[in-house]
C-alpha cells in the first residue's frame, strides 16, 4: 500500500479499482433503524431508495439499512466506528439509551481501547481506537 495525493491508502493489487465502499444491513423496522443511524449515530444521509438507505459514514466508505421481512440473524456481525473519542461516545449513546454490550476497555490481544454496544435490529456496533502504532503509519 501506498499513500496518494489526498493522504489516503491506495493498493497495489492487480485488476480493476475500487473506488467506494457499501456494506448493507437488513431491518424489518425502517424507521426505527434510520432514526437511530441519522439522529443518534448522526451519519448523513447519502440516498434515500424507499427500502433502503444509505448513509455515509467518513470518506467514501458507506453503510445501508434495506427493510426486508423475516428474521434476520445478527450473529458475527459487527459494525466498527474508529475514532480517538471512543469515551465520548459512550457517553453520547448512553445519554441515547443504547444497549451497551461491554463498557470501554482496552484490549491488550488487539492493542484497541474500545466499546460494544446494539443498534435497534441487535447489530453489534463496536467503536475503537487504536492503540497499535503500526495502525494507518
Amino acid at each position: 500500500m501506498v499513500k496518494d495525493h489526498d493522504g489516503g491508502l491506495t493498493m497495489n493489487r492487480p485488476g480493476p479499482s475500487i473506488d467506494q465502499q457499501i456494506t448493507f444491513f437488513y431491518t424489518q423496522n425502517g424507521p426505527k433503524t434510520w432514526t437511530f443511524y441519522e439522529q443518534v449515530m448522526g451519519l448523513p444521509l447519502v440516498l434515500d431508495q424507499g427500502g433502503c438507505r444509505i448513509y455515509c459514514v467518513v470518506g467514501d466508505a458507506y453503510v445501508g439499512f434495506c427493510e426486508r421481512a423475516g428474521p434476520r440473524p445478527t450473529e458475527g456481525v459487527l459494525f466498527t466506528i474508529v475514532t480517538d473519542e471512543v469515551d465520548e461516545w459512550a457517553e453520547h449513546l448512553k445519554a441515547h439509551g443504547v444497549e451497551f454490550t461491554q463498557e470501554p476497555k482496552h484490549n491488550s490481544e488487539y492493542q484497541i481501547y474500545h466499546f460494544f454496544a446494539k443498534d435497534p435490529n441487535g447489530y453489534l456496533i463496536e467503536v475503537q481506537k487504536f492503540d497499535d502504532l503500526k495502525w494507518n503509519a
